[in-house]
């Protein structure tokens, strides 16, 4: 009897200290090594972006992994809601394209090792992801405008070449177009069953990563559309300003940033060090170095959870990455306090926002061409716009990024139309400079697009100062 009682205490003990090690391990009690970047795969995907819990004070690690944007995470999405005697009219989306191999080496490294074709077996992976390479597997004949009918429609390389769309990027676009599908086709009925190519408008610059993204979005949004319904216009210009893109006052507001941007740097003297420190691991000189842009493949690397290079000078570390990352981070906050690039932004962003806001102007007359556009783009054509229209607090566009311009017509006075802006699913709206006060002077609830026609056709040139009426004169001033 008592060598019994005494075998159920110890299965007891036993079994009690087995839930305290899986308790200790479920609560990360008990410490895990680090890689030597100081990141394990296991922690990196814990940490992920919740707007509700971000850390008090500014964490480059985290806001590094917010611009990774790894597919997966649950999305708070605020698009389509509106007063119920509201009826959605149009929808505008502008995207950064997705995840993509660096754009730049660094010097005397092996590149990274990233897989650029798309299969099932690898993470991370959306369910339409085969159904997509067997569509585009059928779209080569497509009719778009020159050059891009010469671009390949998806990632097919074993080893990604430079700036290549990779699959998380691919997924990342996929989830999009399946969250605006269930929120604009399935709830708002945007456009009929049988829509016709006239109610899309498609625009992308002559990059493969962003037509192959704005296809991924465009085959969430419309599974298995009908290849001769869709053209794919081309932008030269990263700016999107079609035939409006001379404009000197515009690049000498660029000339002054990128000075700004240049001080900056040189005043910072970790991080100098750190760049020493990389260039002294590499062998090369600094300069080349920082010519090479390294926190371009550090961030690729970063996200996708690859170690940093190493010589046997020594190792690239996750220290050496947030002193960089930092750096940015810092330039981003600078850049809004100055105000140079608000110069730039304006003037860059107009044409794009003009056209944009002519074509709610047409679709609140009646017409029902361009129902749905989309403009497939980069951080460098997001980033203006954001500025442009005051958004100060707006992050830098990260991968896969999406500002959504929609146009609702109110169903009580018909000849009235308000617009909604958001930012990867939130809405700012009423922080944009021409809505951002509506509350104090209005009782409307939603912002009028008279405020937006009004911003972009006049009060976009008098934040410019100078007097300028118009693009035109706004662009050629004299005398900086």
């Amino acid at each position: 009897m008592l060598f019994r009682n005494r075998f159920v205490l110890l299965l007891a003990l036993a079994a009690l200290l087995a839930f305290v090690s899986l308790s200790l391990q479920f609560f990360h009690l008990i410490p895990v090594s680090a890689t030597k970047n100081g990141v394990t795969s296991k922690n990196r995907k814990r940490i992920m972006p919740d707007p509700a819990t971000e850390p008090p004070v500014m964490d480059p690690v985290y806001e590094a992994l917010l611009y990774c944007n790894i597919p997966g995470v649950a999305e708070r999405s605020m698009e389509g809601h509106a007063p119920h005697h509201f009826k959605l009219v149009s929808v505008h989306v502008f995207i950064r394209h997705g995840d993509r191999y660096p754009l730049y080496a660094i010097p005397k490294t092996k590149r990274p090792e990233i897989d650029c074709t798309l299969v099932a077996n690898r993470k991370p992976y959306h369910s339409k992801l085969e159904a997509f390479v067997s569509h585009m597997s059928k779209g080569p004949g497509a009719s778009f405008e020159s050059p891009l009918h010469s671009l390949p429609l998806y990632s097919s390389h074993q080893l990604c070449e430079m700036g290549e769309l990779t699959q998380t990027g691919v997924v990342q676009h996929l989830q999009n177009g399946q969250l605006l599908r269930d929120i604009y086709l399935k709830k708002h009925k945007l456009l009929p069953s049988d829509w016709a190519a006239e109610q899309l408008h498609l625009e992308t610059t002559g990059k493969s990563r962003t037509l192959q993204s704005g296809l991924a979005l465009l085959y969430g949004f419309l599974p298995d559309f009908d290849w001769k319904k869709v053209y794919f216009r081309h932008q030269p210009s990263a700016l999107f300003c079609s035939g409006n893109c001379y404009c000197p006052l515009r690049n000498q507001y660029l000339e002054k940033e990128q000075r700004r941007q240049y001080l900056l740097r040189l005043n910072n003297r970790q991080l100098e060090r750190t760049y020493e420190e990389m260039a002294r691991i590499v062998d090369i000189p600094t300069k080349q170095l920082r010519a090479a842009n390294p926190i371009d493949s550090l961030l690729c690397l970063f996200c996708h959870n690859v170690s940093f290079p190493c010589t046997k000078n020594g190792c690239i570390t996750m220290d050496h990455f947030k002193v960089i990352k930092t750096h940015q981070i810092e330039d981003e906050r600078e850049r809004q306090e100055k105000k140079l690039y608000l110069g730039y932004a304006l003037l860059g962003a107009h044409p794009i926002l003009n056209q944009t806001v002519g074509r709610m102007q047409h679709t609140a007359e009646g017409r029902k061409e361009g129902l749905f556009t989309l403009y497939s783009a980069h951080d460098v054509t997001l980033a203006p716009i954001l500025s442009a229209l005051g958004l100060t607090g707006a992050r830098f566009p990260r991968f896969a990024a999406r500002l959504v311009f929609e146009l609702w017509q109110d169903r009580e006075k018909p000849r009235e139309h308000s617009v909604r802006i958001l930012y990867d699913g939130v809405d700012i709206t009423f922080h944009t400079s021409f809505c951002q006060d509506h509350h104090r002077r209005s009782p409307k609830p939603m912002c009028p697009l008279e405020n937006l026609v009004r911003f972009i056709k006049k009060d976009m040139f008098v934040a410019l100062g100078g007097g300028s009426t118009n693009y035109y004169e706004a662009c050629h001033k004299e005398g900086f």
